[in-house]
């Protein structure tokens, strides 16, 4: 291969790239968005390219042609001389004008994705381990949404679907053609809640508020990760969005309000009611299993040194210390990794999990937890 061929290589490849991005087989480009901010970072970055490629062709182009051209074999000399004021000029210049001209364009991406002001829509959006939480702005709507992906594709015990690690048992629903404002917080470490197809990544900090914004222009279904590393379970917590037009976002949030209202009710219905023995267990395995198992492993027994077993010890066979077992599902326990899930699960569900830890694997103790028990430890209660 000759240097002139070399040269046309490197040229064709660098041209190459962002044409090869838009194919399948080759997904080399960065994504192009679905929003008018996505869209302006996208050009951005396509501008800051073919910038860096034009440098690139003359500064390699220029120093291959001083290879060839002066080589030892054509009798060339070299020459002797020592610093010339314009030429230090000129190369401190040159860069500084480059850098000015491609400072512009990127500012007034960045001032444009950093004003919130004037939204349609507020969500809160809380990351904890592992999971995400949604809050809809006087809108009374919230819920946690979580991996969807079944603990059997995650051990290669099922075969994996589609959007595999990459999919939510509830995602968040937005409108199109409306500004939504994100408020972004965590209650534990830090995560970050990144879609790319808005371009918003914005991390998650304990203590402290980020604010993100989009305007969605086209409906369709959106999917993201968190893009900080948060703990061993870092790569289960996707996120999914899905887009409506005004129309199906209005009968959604009715609909959703209606239930949760009625969710609401039914609770209090249910502290005069005494569940079953297998009704509990059976929800309390479901409920276990996707929200306790990624800690404490399926049938109980634990990671050594990091989360303790529920199987054959601790709270979970002593007869005497139930409501303590209670109390910790319920509020967490400080200085560790184990949060308060009276937030997350409904009276039922708490009572049908701690039933469950308390009489499967083994364990047999034969309680049951009730709906009013749970309730009397959030009232702060019998404790």
């Amino acid at each position: 291969m000759t240097i002139r061929q070399l040269f046309y290589g490197l040229f064709a490849a660098f041209w190459a790239l962002p044409v090869a991005a838009e194919t399948k087989t080759m997904p080399l480009n960065m994504t192009q968005g679905v929003t008018d901010i996505s869209q302006q970072v996208f050009d951005l970055h396509m501008t800051i390219f073919y910038i860096c490629v034009v440098i690139g062709i003359i500064v390699f182009g220029v120093m291959f042609w001083a290879i060839i051209h002066h080589r030892q074999s054509r009798g060339a000399v070299a020459a002797s001389f020592h610093e010339s004021t314009k030429v230090e000029i000129l190369w401190t210049l040159i860069p500084f004008v480059i850098l000015i001209v491609m400072a512009i364009p990127a500012t007034k991406t960045l001032l444009a994705m950093e004003d919130t002001s004037k939204p349609d829509l507020t969500i809160l959006i809380t990351g904890s381990q592992w999971k995400w939480h949604y809050s809809y702005f006087d809108q009374e709507v919230e819920y946690f949404s979580l991996l969807a992906t079944s603990p059997a594709q995650i051990a290669n015990e099922r075969e994996k679907r589609d959007n595999y690690l990459l999919e939510v048992d509830r995602p968040l629903i937005l409108p199109i053609g409306q500004k939504v404002r994100f408020l972004i917080t965590s209650q534990d470490v830090i995560h970050s809640w990144w879609v790319p197809a808005f371009a918003v990544k914005k991390d998650a900090n304990p203590g402290f508020i980020n604010e993100a914004w989009t305007r969605i222009e086209e409906p369709g279904i959106y999917r993201g990760q968190c893009a900080e590393l948060c703990g061993k379970d870092h790569g289960f917590m996707p996120i999914v969005v899905i887009a409506k037009t005004q129309v199906e976002y209005e009968e959604w949030l009715q609909t959703t309000k209606v239930a949760q209202q009625q969710a609401r009710e039914e609770e209090q219905r249910l502290l005069d009611m005494q569940m079953p023995m297998d009704e509990l267990m059976a929800l309390g395995e479901k409920t276990y299993q996707a929200r306790c198992a990624v800690c404490h492993q399926a049938a109980g027994q634990g990671i050594p040194g990091a989360f303790p077993a529920l199987a054959g010890q601790g709270l979970s066979v002593d007869k005497s210390k139930k409501l303590e077992h209670i109390s910790i599902v319920v509020h967490g326990k400080t200085g560790t990794a184990m949060q308060a899930f009276g937030p997350q699960l409904s009276l039922k569900e708490l009572a049908a999990v701690i039933t469950y830890e308390r009489n499967a694997w083994g364990n047999d103790t034969g309680d049951t937890v009730q709906a009013a028990e749970v309730q009397a430890v959030l009232n702060g209660e019998n404790l």
